[in-house]
């Protein structure tokens, strides 16, 4: 028996029945040796025979039970991997790995985004599977800038410096080349002399292509090293031979250039590679190292690590506000475009948020910290960035399939290159040089670079223009999106609605009436209710506190106040309180068709009058819904307001397609109905309301100016509130996927066109090397031109 324990995550568990009712379930299978369900720490302390039941199947019964087991994500750093067939190896190897749900392995940040349900896999599993592959990983505890741009910096040197050394020794072997060929003999095209300078390029430069090769076989895998290694021995043995044999062919310049161009072509791709982080590099670079905290009376400068929740910090003129926080005193203008991409300063006063990393331009202020660490807005846009970075694209399955099987068909196609010369022609050298070119020419790491790259600096740009992409999968889906749902308040227009009119009947006076409404609004938190609140306190009325409230969902509200009855709510209500609307419907209509919402007031089963509000549209609305009709999208509004109200709005923006009458609950619905007739639909909103419909749509975009709730379910996220943030993020996934495309195709067509011409001679091993070299180069490049879009 191999006992093993483990404390499994255990979510939904809310008292002590509910902890019971796990670990009874967990007691009654097969193989489990004892189970303690706690339920504060909200962990299942799990021993078992792994012969007899295996992780997934307890992951199983505790879902079954009724709870969830939340999923667990650890990054690992990654070392050794070349190109992309060591990439999709070491993905394959991690996904075998028991328990682990997804492996995504990104060979452009060198890094594998495992996830699995919490509790069930160590650190040491997960290394020792990688381990095995023949790849080298360590878990990433915290982003280290500093680390990770020395460790590039380590490895764009150790590439100069051994292409400078193989450079230097080729240039003779290359030079030999044409005195041979022109017929001239001196101590360049000695053998003896070539083979000199090729074996330390061939063994120690070359040293990093066996290692890596050594590696991958031994993992169980072939990746370009193992290419590159084959096709450089082969023609540095075969000359040795000839040598040996006093044969006067040598082919020792093949090798070592092929060695040389595939060094440069690395160095480049490593200096490529860096830049496409940038992004994250100067988002974690706004973060200030240190803050001016009032301890004890006392100004001190501490760290900012040293920061705790509650600290009253001060910040003056020019500086940047160190975490996130509310102002306590003092006022002043906030730079926030490094988050927003809004260049215009915001003025903020007591009471106000700011936010860490964004830069103070006049008055000085003081502000109590909210959040810190990890949990500040900079921080959580990091990391979203971050996940979005190491996440994959739907389109690049093709490539990871490929990728997987192609070193073992390019070294067939190798070798029957030789065994056909062999065979026809009877002429091995022929035959052996084009299987060179073969080997050399083919490069997986163009494949495995084309997506990864494009993404980087695609999800890069957008948090640059505070447009926060969760996956590379929503910026596809972005991308395929043919309809475009709106919700209307806060989203098209700028959700502080205002009141406009009062209308009352002769049986009590305009004041009177308002009192009455704003008391009875006063504990409501809906906007229209909060702008009568506003408009009473403006004209100074006492409000006091309703006795009886309540809120009825999408209609309106009741309440009891002064022993009178009052509802006041759209015409929904007033059907289901039995109260008749009479003369007051012209009035209304009218109100309506000017795109104001009227709430009737009713006190004792009778109106005694109409209170409108209007919510002001936002400065870009229009523009941004004219400029996704030219796009081609398919444009519709959803509100809660009545037709006539809703078509007023729409038509001051531009929309034909006009959802009126929507209850919140009944959001998610409507989109699932679009979504039937074939349409790819994205939704926009901002409020707790949308959530469930940004969740229901292909892709969901929360405002960033809305809750958090609604960032949380939402795909992309806008920081901004202006509309022309939707078009900007359009438009970028639809830039990021060409790119990407581009890349496949570059990365397919240099393959399939480059193999064929190798395989008939066509290609030098030499040319091969070096276009082999600049496959990646190229696409890599292609990719850093999406940090000119605008």
């Amino acid at each position: 028996m191999t006992a093993k324990e483990i404390a499994i995550g255990v979510q939904g568990m809310t008292c002590a029945a509910c902890s019971a009712r796990v670990e009874k379930a967990l007691k009654k299978q097969e193989g489990v040796i004892d189970a303690s369900v706690n339920l504060l720490a909200q962990k299942a302390n799990i021993e078992f025979d792994e012969g007899k039941i295996n992780i997934d199947e307890l992951v199983n019964t505790i879902e079954k039970t009724g709870y969830e087991v939340p999923l667990e994500q650890k990054t690992l750093l990654i070392e050794g991997m070349t190109c992309a067939a060591c990439s999709t190896r070491v993905e394959k190897v991690l996904n075998k790995v028991e328990g682990v749900v997804n492996a995504n392995v990104n060979l452009s940040t060198n890094k594998a985004v495992v996830q699995f349900p919490s509790g069930t896999i160590e650190d040491d599993i997960l290394i020792k599977a990688v381990d095995k592959a023949g790849y080298k990983a360590e878990v990433e505890l915290e982003r280290d800038v500093d680390k990770e741009k020395e460790m590039r910096e380590k490895e764009i040197k150790s590439l100069k410096t051994s292409f400078i050394i193989s450079a230097v020794l080729s240039i003779p072997l290359f030079a030999a080349m044409f005195f041979h060929m022109a017929g001239q003999e001196n101590i360049l095209t000695n053998g003896y002399f070539q083979l000199l300078l090729a074996t330390p390029v061939q063994f120690i430069i070359g040293s990093r292509f066996y290692k890596g090769a050594y590696k991958s076989l031994r993992g169980g895998g072939a990746n370009m090293d193992v290419l590159v290694s084959m096709g450089t021995s082969a023609a540095y043995l075969y000359s040795v031979y000839n040598l040996l044999t006093g044969v006067h062919e040598f082919y020792f310049e093949s090798s070592a250039v092929i060695i040389t161009l595939i060094l440069l072509g690395k160095t480049f791709e490593a200096i490529a590679k860096g830049r496409t982080s940038e992004a994250i590099k100067k988002l974690m670079g706004l973060q200030p190292e240190t803050a001016r905290v009032i301890r004890d009376g006392v100004e001190k400068d501490l760290p900012i690590e040293k920061v705790e929740i509650g600290d009253i910090i001060v910040v003056r003129p020019g500086e940047r506000v160190p975490v996130d926080g509310t102002i306590t005193e003092g006022n002043s203008s906030i730079d926030e475009s490094m988050i927003t991409g809004e260049s215009i300063p915001i003025d903020k006063s007591v009471g106000d948020e700011v936010i860490g990393a964004t830069i103070n331009k006049f008055g000085s202020f003081k502000f109590r910290a909210t959040k810190i660490g990890k949990d500040t807005v900079l921080s959580q846009i990091v990391k979203m960035v971050e996940d979005a970075q190491g996440s994959k694209a739907p389109v690049q399955r093709l490539a990871d399939k490929i990728s997987g099987i192609f070193v073992p068909t390019v070294i067939s196609i190798a070798a029957l290159t030789l065994l056909a010369f062999y065979l026809i022609q009877g002429n091995a050298n022929t035959g052996l040089i084009n299987a060179v070119s073969v080997l050399v020419i083919a490069c997986p790491c163009a494949l495995g670079l084309a997506t990864p790259t494009a993404i980087m600096v695609g999800t890069g740009k957008g948090a640059e223009n505070g447009i926060l992409i969760k996956s590379g999968e929503h910026l596809e889906r972005a991308h395929e999106m043919n309809t475009i749902v709106f919700d209307k308040t806060g989203t098209i227009t700028k959700g502080e609605p205002e009141v406009t009119d009062i209308i009352t009947n002769k049986s009590m006076d305009r004041d009177e009436l308002l009192r009455i409404a704003a008391t009875v609004e006063r504990t409501s938190e809906h906007p229209l209710g909060q702008a009568i609140v506003r408009k009473a306190e403006e004209e100074l009325l006492k409000i006091t506190e309703p006795e009886i409230f309540e809120a009825i969902p999408g209609k309106g509200l009741k309440a009891v106040f002064e022993d009178k009855e009052i509802y006041i709510g759209n015409r929904k209500l007033m059907e289901e309180a039995k109260v008749k609307i009479g003369n007051e419907e012209g009035e209304l209509s009218h109100l309506e068709e000017e795109g104001k919402t009227a709430m009737i007031v009713a006190i004792d089963g009778i109106i005694t009058g109409i209170i409108a509000v209007a919510d002001k549209i936002k400065e870009s609305s229009k523009e941004a819904i004219q400029r996704l009709k030219q796009d081609g999208l398919e444009v519709y509004m959803i509100t809660g307001d009545n037709e006539r109200t809703a078509n007023a709005i729409a038509k001051q923006v531009g929309i034909t397609n006009v959802l009126a009458d929507v209850l919140p609950e009944n959001k998610a619905e409507v989109i699932e109905n679009i979504k039937s007739k074939g349409k790819k639909v994205g939704m926009v909103g901002d409020g707790i309301n949308d959530a469930p419909a940004l969740v229901s749509a292909d892709v969901g975009f929360a405002i960033g100016t809305g809750t958090d709730v609604a960032m949380e379910a939402a795909d992309i996220t806008l920081m901004r509130g202006d509309l022309m943030s939707i078009v900007t993020a359009i438009r970028l996934s639809h830039r990021t996927m060409k790119t990407i495309r581009q890349n496949l195709f570059w990365a397919f067509f240099y393959n399939s066109v480059g193999i064929p011409f190798a395989v008939l001679g066509f290609l030098n091993p030499m040319i091969a090397g070096g276009a082999m070299a600049f496959s990646s180069v190229s696409v890599v490049t292609n990719s850093l031109r999406l940090r000119k879009f605008k």
